[in-house]
């Protein structure tokens, strides 16, 4: 298998880093984009907050392969407590920010005559989660974003598909699952009886950025422990 280029948007940690680990360990390079460092082929810093154009390094390669775009929110509280600045927050991370990523990487995504994109979206845009009015927003745009993207890039041969979890086991769900009984609590409520796992998501978005899925665009995967599906 020959060696391809990707790009990771978020790989500092989590689903991330995993996902970086599993194309590393395939022999492809990785080149990241996020606040912190990763060792990986190259690294640009990015703020997905931050309006500033992206401009990738001169030493960068010319063609990528696939892009994975994956920081993300998790800001739960009231619906009546959430402000129009949380919603804007959510909004900008989650959506605005991998438009910034899309648009610059684009043209070399198109020289790869035949890549993939995909992002992250929540279980909670397929059922009712009380305290997750702004996330499900934001994830909600997000979907409907990489619909009408995949629509517009099939004649680029550019994939664009998402992935859906639930809870997963990462630094940022770390306040919802940091104590045993926390965990536990979590973990049932799931029909598969636990929380997902970095591995569980990062495969399913290797999924979608292999050959393996050539035939697949503009869908949703949902890898949620059954959550949305079973009762």
């Amino acid at each position: 298998m020959a060696a391809k280029n990707y790009l990771i948007a978020g790989a500092s940690s989590g689903i991330g880093f995993t996902l970086k680990t599993i194309l590393e360990n395939e022999g492809h390079k990785v080149f990241t984009l996020g606040r912190n460092p990763v060792d990986s082929s190259g690294h640009l810093f990015f703020n997905a907050e931050s309006s500033d154009n992206l401009e990738f390094p001169a030493e960068w390669p010319d063609v990528f392969h696939g892009l994975a775009y994956c920081p993300g929110t998790i800001n739960l509280k009231p619906f009546h407590r959430f402000t129009q600045s949380d919603f804007l927050q959510d909004y900008q991370v989650n959506v605005l920010g991998f438009v910034k990523v899309a648009q610059a990487v684009f043209p070399r995504l198109k020289k790869a005559d035949g890549s993939s994109v995909v992002v992250f979206s929540t279980v909670a845009t397929r059922i009712g989660l009380g305290f997750h009015t702004s996330i499900s927003a934001a994830k909600g745009a997000l979907e409907g974003l990489a619909l009408s993207m995949a629509s517009e890039w099939v004649g680029h041969k550019i994939r664009v598909n998402v992935v859906a979890p639930s809870l997963t086991d990462t630094p940022l769900a770390a306040q919802l699952l940091g104590s045993p009984e926390k965990a536990e609590a979590s973990a049932k409520r799931h029909p598969l009886q636990r929380v997902g796992l970095p591995e569980d998501i990062a495969k399913a978005a290797r999924y979608f950025l292999s050959e393996d899925s050539s035939w697949v665009s503009g869908q949703v995967l949902t890898v949620d422990g059954g959550m949305s599906r079973l009762k």
